[in-house]
């Protein structure tokens, strides 16, 4: 915010060996430079991050990425969202952590402080998602649903803290496809014989509708569903935070970079207002898409531990 910012740790790869420093360390060399400089004197390399797209040679170089003098990088930085990830999984170890803790200090006591506070979110996902949608097996599960519930949720609130970097996690097509990658790996490492053979050969029907039609969607079926997982997450999320920023950018639309104070003025009031609205209903969205995924994801692992019908 304005010009204080908070560095991140650049890590590269180069001819030279490993260099990590922060990315603070880049400074503007001279008046008119949009790109920024480092001089390490660990490798006793020149590094550029550059801040626009621009041709070099034969390949292109995109905005924000680091080149060397006279050696090749391999960025292995991380990005605000894995910091962001960072950041919550700490939370949430030490968060659970303590919460445990406490359980297991005070017995059968009513909790206190933060575990009272979750234990109903907890209780929530485990007899309102978990064992209706799974059934008797709902116990096995239970541990990767809540932390799939958490770490959404986390991450979807974090995203609307204002002045903290404007983190868009769970808006990340990249992290949304780990998220559904692992629910389907969970739904398909622990299915049953009932499950897979309703997937590859269903019983009681002819040869050649299960050969030609069946078998095929089910299969298909595997991979849409994660991809349904991953697409509503990003997207909801995303959304969100697309019309908060058309709302703003109304603001200097309707204003013409000042020409027009008095409309810019106007509309403005009408942004900040809707905007105000948008935030606390992303507030509600925030719950109602870990909500969903965590839903949609136990619904899954019902499926793979359904038992056959006679």
């Amino acid at each position: 915010w304005g010009h204080t910012h908070i560095p991140l740790p650049v890590i590269l790869w180069t001819d030279n060996g490993l260099d990590v420093f922060m990315s603070s360390r880049f400074v503007a060399e001279g008046d008119g430079h949009v790109d920024r400089f480092y001089h390490s004197e660990k490798t006793d390399v020149h590094y550029t991050l550059h801040a626009s797209e621009k041709q070099h040679g034969d390949h292109t170089i995109t905005a924000g990425s680091i080149t060397a003098e006279g050696s090749d990088v391999l960025d292995l930085s991380i990005t605000k969202s894995v910091f962001g990830m960072l950041l919550i999984m700490v939370l949430m170890v030490w968060l659970f952590g303590s919460i445990a803790r406490g359980y297991k200090k005070r017995g059968n006591v009513a909790p206190k402080g933060m575990a009272n506070a979750l234990e109903p979110l907890i209780i929530f996902i485990r007899d309102e998602v978990a064992k209706p949608a799974i059934g008797h097996h709902a116990d096995k599960y239970l541990p990767f649903l809540l932390t799939i519930f958490f770490f959404t949720f986390f991450a979807n609130l974090l995203g609307l803290i204002p002045f903290i970097g404007g983190f868009n996690i769970t808006g990340t097509i990249g992290v949304t496809i780990v998220m559904a990658t692992l629910v389907f790996l969970v739904t398909n490492l622990t299915g049953n014989k009932h499950y897979w053979a309703h997937v590859l050969w269903m019983p009681g029907v002819p040869a050649w509708v299960k050969s030609i039609i069946l078998t095929p969607i089910e299969i298909i079926g595997l991979f849409l569903k994660p991809t349904v997982l991953m697409i509503r997450l990003t997207a909801n999320i995303t959304a969100g935070h697309i019309i908060i920023l058309a709302f703003t950018s109304l603001i200097f639309i309707f204003g013409k970079g000042g020409e027009a104070a008095g409309a810019g003025l106007g509309i403005g009031v009408f942004s900040t207002a809707f905007m105000i609205f948008m935030y606390l209903l992303e507030l509600l969205v925030a719950f109602l898409q870990a909500f969903v995924f965590t839903l949609l994801a136990a619904l899954y692992f019902g499926d793979a531990k359904q038992e056959a019908h006679h």
